[in-house]
């Protein structure tokens, strides 16, 4: 009782180490890339918009117009405002330029496009901060280490900034350089909180239409999660900027929208990777779109916490390895996948309402878990196999006793010599399903029960019983003495067993329901019989094609039968009644060789 004690007690500390492992590998990114992928595939699915956004793209027909960016002048978008202004009866709610006009250039260009902005009156321009890491002195004095020290700012030209709003067109993806997402606000160095174009825009949008935007919560970088509603292109209609300009584009398009004018080519170089697409690209204006289409919905998502996330994986896997050694492998299996599965079920309703859990963490933690209790079933099983054979090791016959102290420990030498002799093997069947179905110490007194009888059988009728391996049993005559008629013994020997364990099987199902029964091979021949085996390990054992034909004959034997081979029947003649399966029967490494069922000793 005290030996079981410490042992569950060994087992139960190893799961709360072996849980706390698993945990932690979770907790600090060990599986990070698989499980926001299948964040990605399971959340981050496209739905219906509010078609409250449109975008206006700085795309190749503009360029070709127009010429390459870098030679444009203020001019160009100053043209774009006016003609979104042009019919008072339809002009758009906001209007965002979703790039930077920073410092003057041309002062009349830089005063056409302050006066276009004005005169819409609904415009928000960009600002952008530069980011580096490092460590920097904080106002309260103290130093503070930061991957996203901002050590630049850049705002709108004082005339453009005074006649719009502003928000910041950062951006900070991943650590797989996915955009997940967004930098709510950022706190530039001497300057006041500045909140991103894309909130700023939404809270416009909102007051113009009589609510308002709340904000989401974020994490210590001032970052919130983005739910996506659409993929790359769904946001952009084809609608070009020198469309707009040269009035191909009805008023009526953007009229109380939120019209975004920003790149749409790939020259421009504004793309993003987006996990809508699963990692596929999308223009920094279509991510802004979808920012903007979840803070006008409301559609906020909030990351449980880690640590949170990293208990509870602690405390299922280690509920699964308490149970797993608690019942049997199929109801752990059932177990191990429905909470798999309802986890997954249980994840996507938290994410509807509003809560975002890892996904591969507890199933991964789940699957390593199984794997591991599967292991340690086998080893225990295993082990008890292995403590069970070596217990009836003293069932050995005492012939080899005699033959060793006979000639003295010289004869523990290595070597053999080769005589006849006839060769038994005895397994049984369906021993491992068994042995799944059943707890352990029944599966090691089930075995005990079985390898007492069949040892008794041997030993009773002057056989060598050279090893039990696993539920398999191993006997010959003719050795390493002389033997009269040695193939009678090892048939009667064969019958024997098989008498045996039906009787035993009758008990077994009255007590526990379960059947026992063995195949059995015999077969004559010549073998080396003697010490086997190295310095550190020999066994008295016989080896030889006799051997592992008796074997072979053994693994074809169905449950309840004894096969025998032409040389067996042969020798014994009209002694024993047989039934001849030809060659039916295929062996292994054998052609034409016949097979017969011993029927009885007559």
């Amino acid at each position: 009782m005290i030996s079981i004690i410490k042992t569950k007690y060994k087992y139960c500390l190893a799961s709360l180490l072996f849980s706390g492992l698993i945990a932690a590998v979770a907790y600090f990114g060990g599986i990070s890339a698989m499980d926001s992928w299948l964040q990605d595939v399971s959340f981050q699915t496209p739905r219906a918009t509010s078609g409250k956004i449109v975008v206006i793209g700085i795309d190749e027909e503009a360029l070709a117009e127009f010429g390459p960016y870098s030679t444009w002048d203020r001019s160009i978008i100053a043209s774009a405002l006016r003609a979104l202004a042009a019919d008072p009866e339809h002009r758009p709610s906001v209007v965002a330029i979703d790039m930077l006009h920073s410092g003057t250039t041309d002062s009349e260009a830089d005063s056409l496009l302050a006066d276009a902005a004005e005169a819409l009156g609904c415009v928000v321009t960009a600002d952008a901060a530069s980011f580096e890491k490092g460590g920097r002195i904080m106002e309260d004095g103290t130093y503070a280490y930061s991957s996203y020290n901002i050590t630049g700012f850049e705002e709108p030209y004082k005339e453009l900034r005074e006649v719009t709003r502003q928000g910041h067109i950062n951006a900070m993806h991943d650590s797989d350089g996915i955009m997940r997402h967004a930098i709510l606000y950022i706190d530039p160095p001497g300057h006041e909180r500045v909140y991103s174009m894309a909130y700023t825009v939404a809270s416009l949008y909102a007051e113009k239409h009589g609510f308002s935007v709340d904000e989401p919560k974020t994490d210590s970088l001032g970052r919130f999660f983005v739910s996506y509603s659409a993929e790359p292109g769904n946001f952009y209609d084809g609608v070009s900027v020198s469309q707009l300009i040269n009035g191909s584009c009805p008023a009526d398009y953007f009229d109380d929208k939120i019209v975004f004018i920003g790149p749409y080519a790939a020259g421009l170089q504004d793309l993003v990777y987006a996990p809508i697409d699963r990692g596929g690209q999308m223009y920094g204006v279509e991510y802004q779109a979808n920012v903007i289409e979840a803070l006008i919905a409301g559609n906020y998502k909030n990351e449980v916490p880690e640590m949170l996330q990293a208990l509870i994986l602690f405390y299922i896997c280690f509920i699964i390895l308490l149970l797993a050694d608690l019942l049997p492998l199929g109801m752990t299996t059932v177990i191990c996948v429905l909470t798999a599965a309802g986890n997954y079920g249980l994840s996507l309703l938290a994410y509807e309402w509003g809560a975002i859990f890892h996904l591969l963490w507890i199933p991964a933690g789940i699957a390593v878990v199984y794997v591991s209790a599967i292991v340690v079933r086998y080893m225990r099983e295993f082990a008890e196999r292995r403590r069970v054979t070596r217990t009836f090791e003293r069932y050995v016959a005492p012939e080899i006793v005699k033959e060793i102290l006979k000639e003295g420990t010289d004869s523990l030498h290595l070597g053999g010599k080769l005589c006849d002799i006839a060769v038994l093997f005895v397994d049984v069947r369906g021993f491992t399903s068994m042995s799944e179905r059943l707890n352990p110490e029944l599966v090691v007194s089930v075995l005990s029960r079985y390898l007492s009888a069949t040892a008794e059988c041997i030993i009773r009728n002057g056989g060598t019983l050279d090893k039990f391996i696993g539920d398999a049993a191993m006997a010959f005559w003719g050795a390493p003495v002389q033997q009269e008629d040695p193939i009678f013994l090892a048939v009667k020997t064969a019958m024997e067993i098989v008498e045996s364990v039906e009787k035993l099987s009758a008990e077994l199902y009255e007590s526990i329901g379960e059947h026992l029964c063995v195949g059995v091979g015999v077969h004559f021949g010549p073998a080396v019989v003697g010490n086997i085996g190295g310095g550190i390990r020999m066994d008295y054992t016989a080896i030889g094609d006799t051997v592992n034909t008796a074997s072979r004959l053994e693994s074809k034997a169905p449950g309840g039968t004894v096969y025998i081979s032409r040389a067996v029947a042969d020798a014994l003649g009209d002694r024993i009644k047989t039934t001849s399966l030809g060659t039916s029967i295929k062996l292994k490494g054998k052609s034409n060789f016949e097979v017969l069922v011993l029927d009885k000793i007559v």
